[in-house]
């Protein structure tokens, strides 16, 4: 039997009127959707976690839950379906991790055969081994283990903790990319016949890389008694197809609303910039010393591998500390990147959209979009990169006439979230003619190359 619902309602929460729940929700900009959800706890005492978290948790630097943890916590705790939505940095991974621990110890032991009883699926490697230093730095005191596979490297040392655990105890929470998952699956290396909590997150850049047919597949073969949380910084329709398919009808949403920090961590100190393409490198070059000051760590995306080295290249030509981070790398070589990065011997990273998702660098203070994504749910994530955990930060995109669809796009996202649309974003959006008339009427009122 299945043990869903643990939560205990700490005191000062049952003491919590509705009212002051709703004013809680209103205060942290907070939505609740598809039923009655618990009331919010607002310490890490009253999310009524095991003592062995309580105390892991206070023992951290964290001061108090995000708002998306708060809500999120009593709902998982609960035995939930759970749709999550909310900024990248605001704390999404200990809203499954935490709770998943505590299912974890409520069921009874793996048996020799058993898979895992928890799965986590993320749409890359980089966030697998986010979520993986989460678990394993919550899980330790509890003897909950954990791997994470996924692919670029060899599939020998997966197969050995899939088959014969970690240590001596088996995996009892596997972090994966669905590939590499599936492919372990069909050789019968492992199953999911335990699988009572599952996780599916960045659920829309799993579906932007073709894995839907791999998430059905393995949803078909989970526990039909178990838990399914779902957590994203978007919603276009097609997750919502796929969380029509694999979650309860009674799932409930529980939304931070990322407008407010999209404007204030982004908008309100930088805007777009637009120009005609062939002075894209050099109003770059410009930017490039802001951009770069006090050795903080930055962020450039571009678009194409070629594009990555090209860039690196010409930042390090001016004295500054770079690597590029694209598909055509190893893992190894992508370790080694992110760890120079991390640690500031190269306090600039040039990336594809593969670092958009699982980079979780706390001191990021700037994005630069040399190339426009091609749509404006890729934005949200790679400005996301900066400013994270409510510091602030800056986000620069350099747009050309080509770009104008992206730009209609992202000031019509704006223009819902509340957002103020730059000015030069708008004269693009509202372009006719391939931006034509709003390029010209940028070079009639540029006097610099940094407007706000």
């Amino acid at each position: 039997m299945v043990e869903l619902d643990l939560y205990m309602e700490h005191p000062a929460v049952t003491a919590m009127s509705a009212d002051e729940a709703a004013a809680w929700r209103r205060k942290h900009r907070v939505q609740v959707s598809g039923g009655t959800a618990p009331k919010p706890v607002r310490t890490f005492l009253e999310a009524a976690f095991p003592e062995f978290l309580t105390a892991d948790i206070e023992a951290t630097n964290f001061r108090a839950p995000t708002p998306i943890q708060s809500q999120c916590w009593p709902v998982a705790l609960s035995g939930c379906d759970l749709i999550g939505l909310a900024a990248t940095g605001s704390g999404k991974t200990l809203c499954f991790a935490l709770p998943a621990i505590t299912h974890i110890v409520a069921q009874p032991r793996l048996q020799p055969g058993d898979g895992a009883i928890a799965l986590m699926l993320a749409p890359t490697r980089e966030l697998a081994l986010q979520i993986k230093g989460e678990c394993d730095a919550f899980g330790g005191p509890s003897g909950v283990t954990n791997t994470a596979i996924y692919g670029g490297v060899p599939k020998g040392p997966q197969q050995r903790d899939l088959q014969q655990g970690v240590g001596r105890d088996r995996v009892e929470i596997v972090i994966a990319t669905p590939g590499r998952l599936l492919d372990f699956m069909e050789a019968g290396v492992t199953n999911l016949r335990r699988v009572s909590f599952l996780v599916l997150d960045e659920a829309d850049r799993m579906l932007d890389l073709g894995f839907e047919p791999q998430l059905r597949r393995m949803a078909a073969q989970l526990l039909p008694q178990r838990q399914t949380l779902l957590f994203s910084a978007t919603w276009p329709r097609e997750v919502a197809s796929l969380a029509r398919t694999i979650l309860r009808a009674d799932a409930l949403t529980v939304q931070a609303d990322a407008a407010p920090a999209m404007h204030n961590a982004v908008h309100s100190r930088r805007v777009s910039q637009v120009c005609d393409e062939s002075e894209r490198l050099g109003r770059f070059l410009r930017l490039l010393p802001q951009v770069s000051e006090n050795g903080q760590a930055r962020v450039i995306c571009v678009n194409t591998r070629r594009g990555c080295e090209a860039i690196r290249n010409e930042v390090r030509r001016r004295g500054i500390g770079a690597e590029a981070l694209h598909g055509d790398k190893s893992q190894h070589e992508r370790d080694w990147v992110l760890q120079q990065f991390k640690q500031g011997a190269a306090p600039v990273l040039v990336a594809t959209d593969v670092a958009s998702r699982g980079l979780d660098v706390q001191d990021v203070r700037a994005v630069v979009n040399y190339d426009a994504p091609s749509q404006a749910e890729d934005y949200v994530h790679r400005v996301g990169r900066a400013g994270r955990a409510g510091a602030s930060g800056r986000a620069y995109t350099l747009l050309t006439s080509a770009n104008a669809a992206f730009a209609r796009e992202l000031a019509a996202m704006l223009r819902r979230q509340g957002a103020r649309v730059p000015q030069e974003l708008g004269w693009l959006a509202s372009s006719t003619r391939g931006g034509e008339q709003s390029h010209r009427r940028w070079r009639s009122d540029d006097r610099g190359h940094d407007r706000r």
